[in-house]
């Protein structure tokens, strides 16, 4: 069986971390699957999802690490067409998904493993998230 669900949300622009592991819980439990993998996949080259602790401190020490290993502005050659270069690197390192395993009708992560969708574009933007619940 598979199962299907989008989400949609607004984002605030550059580094915006969205907490979206409620609503892909959510659908997991709407699926009816008791055992199979949840895919968490976003449609768009500068956005991406990540796992990461909701902790201020480390949030704000992913959103420096970020600026620090791909900083806007380097000299990028697609800056010449258009100024988010950097987003788009950045969406590449991270990636646009993330699979879970799904035991007994719920989705396993760690303790400390919330799913964010990290918008890395340079301006708010109306995002998608796909939820896809495969399994039996």
């Amino acid at each position: 069986m598979i199962y299907t669900r989008e989400l949609r949300f607004s984002t605030r622009g550059e580094i915006d971390l969205v907490d979206i592991t409620a609503e892909v819980e959510r659908v997991v439990e709407e699926s009816g699957i008791e055992n199979g993998i949840a895919l968490v996949f976003v449609p768009g080259a500068t956005g991406a999802i990540v796992t990461i602790e909701h902790e201020s401190g480390l949030l704000e020490d992913f959103k420096r690490t970020l600026r620090e290993l791909i900083p806007k502005g380097a000299g990028y050659l697609h800056d010449r067409i258009d100024d988010n270069a950097h987003s788009h690197l950045r969406a590449t390192l991270l990636g646009a998904s993330e699979c879970f395993p799904i035991v007994d009708g719920r989705l396993v992560r760690g303790t400390w493993q919330q799913i964010f969708f990290v918008e890395l574009d340079v301006r708010p933007r109306q995002r998608r998230v796909i939820v896809q619940v495969m399994g039996e």
